[in-house]
């Protein structure tokens, strides 16, 4: 029953997009692998190749890189209804520096790269839609890099609050502080102010 429900979430948000046929639709589908990752198991690790994407049906992931000095900097967190792959490894099918790690016990439908190939070359609604999620990628990517220039820690907190408060529930303080370009124990003073 839980694996019915969960690839109706995935019709779902593949319908939302208001592009896919009804058929095409259930063709991918038909086409995805069932996966189950435990929590701190990884999606991918830096100096793989990516060679698939998957959605979330069920838990958190979080993507994160090594700096020059071998810390780790969280990246962004990605949770189920949403899609998950190291997106320039999988597109150019080089090797990746992206960790995308489990922060809960996950559920996953994934495709492979072939697989991924084979729907673009058979209807031009798959590359519509992928152009969409490229597209989502890089504003994505574009906010990221605004936030973290042009507004203070307190308020790349409190968007998070607003936007995302589960997050702050279920992931570790560490790396929410690593996401926000901060120390945890100055997420610890921002965390009083705001709640106090």
């Amino acid at each position: 029953m839980r694996f019915k429900y969960n690839l109706e979430a995935l019709k779902k948000h593949l319908a939302s997009y208001n592009i896919l046929t009804e058929e095409e639709i259930n063709n991918f589908v038909s086409l995805v692998s069932y996966k189950k990752l435990n929590k701190g198991d990884f999606f991918i690790q830096e100096g793989n190749t990516c060679k698939e994407v998957a959605f979330i049906a069920s838990g958190i992931f979080r993507s994160f890189y090594h700096s020059s000095d071998e810390k780790e900097a969280t990246y962004c967190f990605l949770s189920e209804n949403s899609f998950v792959t190291a997106y320039s490894s999988f597109i150019s099918q080089t090797k990746t520096n992206e960790n995308i790690q489990a922060l809960t016990d996950v559920e996953l439908y994934s495709i492979t790269k072939e697989q991924f190939v084979a729907l673009e070359n058979s209807s031009t609604n798959w590359l519509r839609l992928f152009k969409l999620l490229a597209e989502q990628e890089y504003i994505n990517l574009e906010n990221r890099i605004f936030v973290l220039q042009n507004e203070s820690a307190e308020n790349r907190y409190k968007k998070l609050l607003e936007t995302h408060p589960s997050y702050l529930q279920t992931i570790p303080l560490q790396y929410i502080a690593s996401y926000l370009g901060i120390t945890q124990r100055h997420l610890s003073r921002i965390r009083k102010s705001v709640f106090y």
